[in-house]
């Protein structure tokens, strides 16, 4: 089991800046603490992401740590020129010696890309026509290419990336059919579903992988996403959690509110009751949090446990002790 933190860079308050500096000092405290990787969310014109260019961010994060691996979860490839996203790619695995994860995804907002003139009718297209072309991007000297939304002829590809052939890839997974195509991109997915629909996830991921007669020990990491929470006490814990999670959840559904729709394929509940207990909200002191994750984790089938510890307007210091007591007695027992 490896341990990694999710980030949407939901607004904290108004000190933006203030807000960048918080996180970064606590990127080094992830760091310091063990987590395997660092995750970064793509969101635009909207409270839910006030990173809406990972790559700016991820550049500080290269320079505040040595061995944290780090990454976008995902570039949302339908607002980026192929041949930009290659170059940022390669500035940014070679800027920290190969420590970058590479999340890739189309954006599950249609208002998001729209805003920048992308018409999401045409997303699953143009999404496998722009990975097509940076994978090729960045394991070729030179790159041609002839598409539906691209076409380029002998470009010169100067920039190469750290690892080879690239960065290990990343895709939010939301439905069980995906887990057949990832398996075969050997590709690490993190699933938008309670434990008992990743369990089956990660069994068909598994089954998929097998088939194709690769190493099991091999296999590609599979996560689950949760909001944690850990303090002193259940009260003190679930308290901090329940304040973040209502400004948090205001944010996830911001865009969607504003023209009148509700969220597609989307489980998590509002209240924070339900959410606590369905799992998507883990909070309380750390044998509570403990308990909570073996159990959930061991029905998921994981090998990735990806948290959540900076959402809403959790303060820096509440942050900072989630990690503080989540790394000494939660991250040992699983």
């Amino acid at each position: 089991m490896k341990f990694g933190v999710f980030d949407h860079m939901d607004r904290a308050g108004a000190d933006l800046g203030r807000q960048f500096e918080d996180r970064l000092r606590l990127i080094e405290l992830y760091e310091r603490a063990g987590f395997h990787a660092y995750h970064l969310a793509e969101h635009h014109a909207t409270p839910l992401g006030m990173a809406p260019s990972p790559s700016v961010f991820l550049a500080a994060v290269a320079q505040r740590t040595k061995a944290l691996r780090f990454g976008p979860l995902v570039y949302t490839l339908n607002l980026y020129h192929p041949l930009r996203l290659i170059d940022e790619i390669c500035m940014l695995d070679q800027m920290s010696g190969g420590r970058l994860e590479l999340g890739i995804g189309r954006g599950i907002s249609p208002y998001e890309v729209g805003y920048y003139g992308v018409d999401p009718a045409t997303g699953p297209e143009r999404f496998a026509e722009a990975l097509d072309i940076i994978l090729k991007g960045l394991t070729q000297q030179r790159l041609t290419h002839e598409g539906c939304f691209f076409a380029f002829k002998d470009v010169p590809m100067e920039m190469q990336p750290v690892q080879r052939p690239h960065p290990p890839l990343w895709y939010g997974a939301n439905s069980l059919e995906s887990a057949d195509r990832l398996a075969r991109q050997g590709c690490n997915a993190v699933v938008g579903m309670k434990a008992e629909g990743v369990g089956q996830f990660a069994a068909r991921y598994r089954a998929t992988w097998a088939s194709l007669g690769r190493d099991a020990a091999a296999l590609p990491m599979i996560g689950l996403s949760r909001h944690v929470v850990v303090g002193d006490t259940d009260l003190e814990a679930k308290s901090a959690a329940r304040r973040a999670y209502a400004l948090w959840y205001d944010a996830l559904i911001h865009l969607w509110r504003a023209h009148g729709v509700g969220l597609p394929r989307q489980m998590i509940p509002a209240e924070f009751e339900g959410a606590l207990d369905g799992g998507y909200v883990v909070a309380g002191s750390a044998s509570t949090v403990r308990e909570r994750l073996k159990r959930d984790n061991d029905i998921a089938g994981i090998n990735y446990c990806l948290c959540r510890l900076a959402f809403g307007d959790l303060s820096f210091e509440e942050s900072a002790r989630s990690v503080e007591l989540f790394a000494r007695e939660v991250m040992p027992a699983l």
